[in-house]
């Protein structure tokens, strides 16, 4: 006897085919929201990742900005201390010098030249005064090139004046002031050493 399938063959082969399209469909879906979810976590790992690495950044940054600051701020100080001690140093070596050039002034002066005003600015004295003639201003200046703290005499004005009904020259002369330094600390030194 012959068997006939008189069902719907083609209908069940086709529910079966799309039976397992939907399958296969909702694998493939569950398989790429799987990766689109792993992806997504990965990124999200690397991107909180780096975010701490940017914070961690920031916050180092902001410690050495700080820290640069207080390094400028010591500098400054560090400026302003070495400006002080220098004024200081230049206070102490200079403290004499009027001394000195007084003492040099008395030494060097010539009879018949008196010396009416003494001004100083900086190393620079400049000298007014009378003589009784140039040849005397010229021994001034030859005494004065001589001296160990005095040094570049320049006569900047000669003139012809009248004092007391004395006929005299009244003259303006620069020199410079220079220290023997060097004889200084070598006797300082010697100083230092006896004691």
């Amino acid at each position: 006897m012959i068997r006939i399938n008189l069902l719907p063959h083609r209908e069940l082969k086709r529910a079966a085919r799309q039976r397992q399209f939907n399958v296969f469909a909702l694998g493939v879906v569950t398989l790429g929201l799987f990766t689109v979810f792993l992806i997504h976590t990965a990124f999200s790992g690397k991107i909180d990742t780096q975010n701490g690495r940017n914070a961690y950044l920031e916050k180092e940054t902001a410690q050495l900005d700080s820290q640069i600051e207080e390094i400028k701020k010591l500098k400054e100080q560090t400026q302003s201390l070495l400006a002080r001690k220098q004024v200081v140093e230049t206070l102490q070596s200079n403290r004499a010098q009027a001394v000195h050039l007084l003492d040099q002034l008395v030494r060097q002066l010539p009879e018949g030249i008196y010396i009416k005003a003494i001004k100083q600015n900086a190393d620079k004295v400049t000298l007014q005064g009378y003589a009784q003639s140039n040849a005397r201003v010229s021994t001034l200046m030859r005494n004065l090139e001589a001296s160990t703290w005095l040094e570049l005499p320049t006569l900047v004005e000669i003139k012809s004046a009248t004092v007391n009904g004395l006929r005299t020259n009244e003259f303006t002369l620069e020199v410079n002031l220079s220290p023997p330094q060097q004889t200084d600390k070598t006797n300082s030194k010697s100083r230092d050493n006896k004691a």
